[in-house]
Formats: C-alpha cells, structure tokens, sequence
C-alpha cells in the first residue's frame, strides 16, 4: 500500500497525487464493533483538521470521524450505505470512508507512520 499515516483518533489517510483515501483504522473498527451504519461527507464538503467528518455507528456506539487534514471531499464510499460491515471486513482497504482533495500536503507530515502508529496503540491496551 501506499504510504499510510494515522492520527491520534484513529483514522488513516493515503495520499495519490493531490486526492487522499480516508477510513478508519483496524484498531478503531475493532474496538467499535460490529460496524451497523456510516455518515459519510458529500463531494464538495470542506472539511477542517481535527473536525467531525463523518459518524460511524456500531453495536456498542456511535463515534465521530475526524478529517486528518484540511480539504475538500470529492467522494464517498457509496458501497458502505448497502454493507456497513465493510469497515469491519477490511477497514484500511475496501472499508474506506471517503476520498478529499487535500489543501496541504505538509499536513500529513505530523501524522504518524504506521511503526509509529503500532506503538501508540500498544501502549493505550
């Protein structure tokens, strides 16, 4: 895969040229759960770092996905309306949430890599 980086809260992001994937870890879907509804962003939605992106409801809760950079997002995951679980089946691949044109690329530079990330959840557990 691409180079991946993660935030604190648990969502990645890949960045292809100026567009970047977006979902949630498999840390963050394995403690939610089983995954029962997403709420993605439309195209055309500016999102701000650190600010609420979308929702992803589990069997145990509800919790908010951050945007791990600013942007705008240019689409959705349609395919997670019909089979929410995708999130579960594959969280950092077919799982993912949605897709942003991405307003910096530095941001990501203070994201972690996925070493990094590794250690952060170990020590969480």
């Amino acid at each position: 895969m691409a180079d991946i980086r993660f935030t604190k809260d648990h969502e990645w992001i890949v960045l292809d040229g100026d567009e970047a994937t977006v979902g949630i870890s498999e840390y963050a879907q394995d403690q939610l759960g089983d995954v029962v509804y997403v709420e993605l962003p439309d195209p055309g939605t500016k999102l701000t770092r650190g600010k609420e992106a979308a929702v992803v409801e589990s069997v145990k809760a509800a919790s908010e996905v951050y945007a791990p950079v600013d942007g705008e997002v240019t689409a959705r995951n349609d395919d997670l309306d019909a089979n929410p679980a995708l999130v579960n089946e594959d969280a950092e691949g077919g799982g993912w949430f949605y897709r942003m044109k991405v307003d910096n690329k530095d941001d990501l530079a203070g994201l972690m890599d996925r070493e990094a990330y590794e250690h952060f959840v170990e020590a969480l557990d």
